[in-house]
C-alpha cells in the first residue's frame, strides 16, 4: 500500500513519532513517503507536496487543524487516517499507541465520505470547507447585516458579529461553541449559526443541500471569509455568496468508531 505521512510541524515529539511510524510501516511492507514539509523538518531529502499527493492512504499525525490543512491543500482527495496529536482531535480516530496494531491487522479498508461545503461569489469559487466557513468583519466591535435566501425567498435578515456556514462534520467544532446543534455527519445539510446576533430570535438553521442557498452582505463594512481556519479571503462589499455541497467530499478511513461514541468520549468526558 502506498502511504503518505503528514505530521504537525510545531511539535518535535510528533515529528519523531511520525519518523518512527514510517519505519514501522515500511517493516510491514508498505511503500511510505513523507509530505514535503514533514520531510524538510525531519531533514530528509525529497518529500511530496500536498498538491501532488497520489497515494492509497494519507496518515496525518496531529490535531484537527492538521487534518483540515491536509484536506484543503490536496488537489485530489485521498483517504485520510488521523492519529491524534492535539487536543480533542475529533477528526482523528486513532491514538498514537493504537496505530501499529491497526496497521498490522489492516488488509483493506472502507472509506467514509464527509460532505464539504463550497462557497462562490460572482461565478468564482472561493473554496471548499470540511468544517466551516466564517464570515466576519475585520473591524472589532462592528456588526454585519446578513440576508439569507432559500430557493430565491428571503428566509431571514439579521445583524451579528459574524456568521458560520458549517457542515455536519463541523457541527462539533466552532459551530457547537457558538451555540449550534450537534449534527449526524450522515445528514447532508448546511448549518448556519449567527455569531452573537443582535436579536435573540436569530437562531441556527439547517438547510438541505437540495435547496438553493444564498447569503448576502447588506452593509458596506469590510468583511473577511475564513475557510476551515486555514485560508482568509477579503470579501467585496455587499457581496452575494452562493452556498452548495461541494462535488469533492473529504474521504476518511472507517475505523469502526461510531460518531456518537466519539461525541461522548471526546466532548462530554473532557
Amino acid at each position: 500500500m502506498r502511504v503518505t505521512l503528514v505530521s504537525r510541524l510545531d511539535d518535535a515529539e510528533a515529528l519523531r513519532y511520525t519518523a518512527s511510524l514510517g519505519r514501522e510501516l515500511k517493516d510491514l511492507g508498505h511503500d511510505v513517503v513523507l509530505e514535503e514539509g514533514t520531510a524538510r523538518h525531519l531533514r530528509r531529502n525529497g518529500g511530496t507536496p500536498f498538491e501532488e499527493i497520489d497515494a492509497d492512504l494519507v496518515v496525518v499525525v496531529g490535531g484537527d487543524g492538521s487534518v483540515l490543512l491536509t484536506v484543503q491543500r490536496m488537489r485530489k482527495q485521498v483517504p485520510i487516517l488521523g492519529i491524534n496529536w492535539g487536543e480533542v482531535g475529533f477528526l482523528t480516530d486513532l491514538e498514537p499507541g493504537e496505530a501499529i496494531d491497526f496497521f498490522a491487522s489492516l488488509d483493506a479498508f472502507e472509506v467514509e465520505q464527509r460532505m464539504r461545503v463550497r462557497l462562490s461569489a460572482g461565478g468564482r469559487v472561493l473554496g471548499d470547507a470540511l468544517n466551516e466557513v466564517l464570515i466576519v468583519t475585520d473591524r472589532p466591535a462592528k456588526m454585519l447585516r446578513f440576508g439569507v435566501y432559500v430557493d430565491g425567498t428571503l428566509s431571514e435578515r439579521f445583524r451579528a458579529d459574524g456568521l458560520l456556514v458549517s457542515t455536519p462534520t463541523g457541527s462539533t467544532a466552532y459551530a457547537m461553541s457558538a451555540g449550534g446543534p450537534i449534527v449526524d455527519p450522515q445528514i447532508e445539510g448546511i448549518l448556519l449559526v449567527p455569531l452573537a446576533p443582535y436579536m435573540l430570535s436569530s437562531r441556527p438553521h439547517i438547510i438541505s443541500t437540495g435547496r438553493r442557498l444564498e447569503i448576502t452582505l447588506e452593509t458596506d463594512k469590510p468583511a473577511h471569509l475564513v475557510i476551515d481556519g486555514q485560508t482568509t479571503l477579503e470579501l467585496p462589499k455587499e457581496a452575494t455568496l452562493m452556498v452548495k455541497k461541494s462535488d469533492q467530499p473529504a474521504l476518511f478511513v472507517n475505523t469502526d468508531k461510531q460518531f456518537f461514541e466519539k461525541v461522548n468520549r471526546k466532548l462530554r468526558n473532557l
